[in-house]
């Protein structure tokens, strides 16, 4: 890490040798005085996380990813300031909502309009058949897309996914250049997130069907639509964006965004410090309280679930009473108070508190859904004879005979502080040895996307603002479906939930789905529900966010 920011040192230093330079030639020039008038470049450098294991918009399956590719991508919808600083989806290429039919066999069509004169970034016309090549591509089973999923509610698309039907028929259709036509399954009151979720960004066919699975790399095939367009990508080190020319609004942002690619929280601190990083989101877990006193460390909301994942394909965690064991035998407490102290709240199940139910506004799926276990501190002591119980009654009395496991996770000092506390706790209340062992972020996604694990670090923010969201990963075969769960009973009632637009009827039958996910089956053990951090320097301003983990710059201003 001090590599990197030995690297950041070296382009400010080059990039200052660049300007004298070019300031040198000015004086001498006799467009000088015309060249002094000019306005001076702006930029940002912020870090989201470390190498990206994609930036493929249907591939990608990370936060970090989705937020670089909100900057570089727009879909049929896009999120936009609603005036608070927190984003709404509005419409993006389509140039307004769109109009919806109702169909005999019971399907909904929807039709949007396409803005006029859209284009790629390389200046090419954009037209609605970019959008049924996206969207075919996504549900494609040869691309393999972990999020090939997010669009089950659109005509064939399980068919499609499970080999049964040609992409071609998927329920997208361009009616002419400028109009798409989107048939659904049902009337999907979240279908706005949908389309403006990244895996949904459209991407062209030429391109990809000529560089193949290398188009992401350069910058000349790297074509995108969004507010910017990729500058450059220095692995290991960082990726830029600048503005993109041929965007159908001005930008008013940076010209350009330096996204460090960093994970070393001592290191991101030094840089904030010092002036080099302008916006970061982790901090050494000891200094957390410090900047919380301070008002440097900002705290909002983001919806998600920090848990363990089992591998329920693997013995000993293919059995349901030591998933739950190791699940009670969690200090939840302890983690948030302790070790996270950014406002986390102990979890109490799967679906993170701040969805709403049936009700709407004002109601609450986890209030609703109520707790899978206690989470007072008077009770873990009842919890850990619960779970000593379990593990007995799994064969391994007080720990004999169970297996040497390990817990794999993401390289990152909070990651590891957990772990460290994770370890401590199977040892003390269960008598078991669990080693830790971590890896490179993008090397760790595909060793637990694979399977390649026993105990697994694990997260979840939402995609979209429903519990479908966090239910529907854990389907039989399901991309993000990382503990490689499989239950016929769970994956009737998820389907039966995405197949209704009843409110009522879909909350029921979620809050029925995650009492055999998590109250019988246990497949994943919830840690804590998330809080987002950051600090920004006061430089910068208009900043906005959305609590599925999105942050946006395109508007941002730069102070002198």
């Amino acid at each position: 890490m001090k590599k990197i920011l030995s690297v950041l040192l070296t382009v400010s230093a080059l990039s200052l040798g660049i300007a004298a330079c070019q300031k040198k030639t000015a004086e001498v020039a006799p467009q000088a005085p015309q060249a002094a008038q000019a306005v001076a470049a702006t930029s940002i450098t912020a870090v989201f996380g470390s190498e990206p294991n994609t930036i493929d918009p249907a591939l990608n399956s990370a936060v970090d990813g989705a937020i670089y590719l909100e900057h570089l991508f727009e879909g049929l919808y896009k999120y936009e300031d609603n005036g608070s600083g927190i984003a709404s989806a509005i419409p993006g290429l389509a140039a307004g909502a769109p109009r919806k039919v109702a169909n005999d066999d019971g399907t909904v069509t929807y039709t949007y309009t396409l803005r006029d004169g859209l284009k790629w970034s390389d200046g090419k016309p954009f037209a609605a058949q970019d959008i049924v090549y996206s969207w075919q591509r996504l549900v494609d089973p040869a691309t393999a897309a972990d999020y090939s999923y997010m669009i089950t509610m659109v005509k064939n698309a399980d068919e499609i996914r499970a080999g049964e039907k040609d992409k071609s028929e998927l329920g997208v259709a361009a009616i002419n250049d400028g109009t798409v036509e989107i048939t659904l399954t049902y009337d999907c009151p979240f279908f706005d997130e949908i389309a403006c979720f990244p895996a949904t960004f459209p991407v062209r066919r030429d391109v990809i069907e000529s560089a193949g699975e290398q188009w992401t790399f350069n910058p000349s095939t790297y074509i995108s639509n969004g507010p910017y367009r990729l500058k450059e990508w220095v692995h290991n080190s960082h990726l830029t964006i600048e503005k993109n020319p041929n965007y159908y609004e001005t930008v008013t942002g940076p010209d350009t965004i330096r996204f460090a690619l960093m994970d070393d929280d001592n290191a991101l601190l030094a840089g904030f410090r010092s002036g080099e990083l302008d916006y970061i989101q982790t901090v050494p877990v000891d200094e957390i309280q410090a900047l919380l006193n301070t008002g440097e460390l900002k705290v909002v909301p983001y919806l998600g679930t920090y848990y363990v994942s089992f591998n329920t394909q693997k013995a000993p965690f293919n059995d349901a009473k030591v998933r739950k064991a190791f699940t009670l035998a969690i200090d939840r407490n302890y983690i948030a108070t302790q070790i996270t102290r950014a406002g986390q709240k102990p979890a109490s199940g799967f679906v993170p508190s701040g969805i709403a139910d049936a009700a709407g506004a004002g109601s609450d799926f986890r209030q609703t859904g109520g707790d899978y276990y206690s989470l007072a501190d008077a009770d873990y002591q009842k919890n850990v004879a619960e779970a000593k119980q379990l593990l007995a009654d799994a064969g391994y009395p007080d720990g004999v005979g169970f297996p040497v496991t390990e817990y794999l996770y993401n390289t990152n000092d909070a990651h590891r502080a957990i772990a460290e506390a994770l370890q401590d706790m199977w040892k003390t209340a269960l008598g078991v040895n669990v080693t830790l062992s971590n890896q490179d972020w993008a090397v760790f996604l595909d060793t637990r996307k694979i399977g390649n694990f026993q105990l697994a670090r694990d997260g979840w923010i939402g995609d979209y603002n429903d519990p479908m969201n966090f239910l529907e990963m854990y389907l039989t075969g399901g991309g993000n479906n990382n503990s490689q769960y499989a239950s016929p009973a769970f994956d009737t009632l998820v389907k039966q939930a995405q197949s209704t637009a009843v409110a009522e009827e879909r909350m029921t039958l979620m809050h029925q789905a995650e009492d055999i996910l998590v109250g019988q089956d246990m497949a994943v053990g919830p840690i804590y529900f998330y809080t987002q951090t950051y600090m920004m320097n006061p430089r910068v301003s208009g900043m906005y966010y959305t609590p599925l983990g999105y942050f946006f710059f395109k508007n941002a201003k730069i102070a002198p």
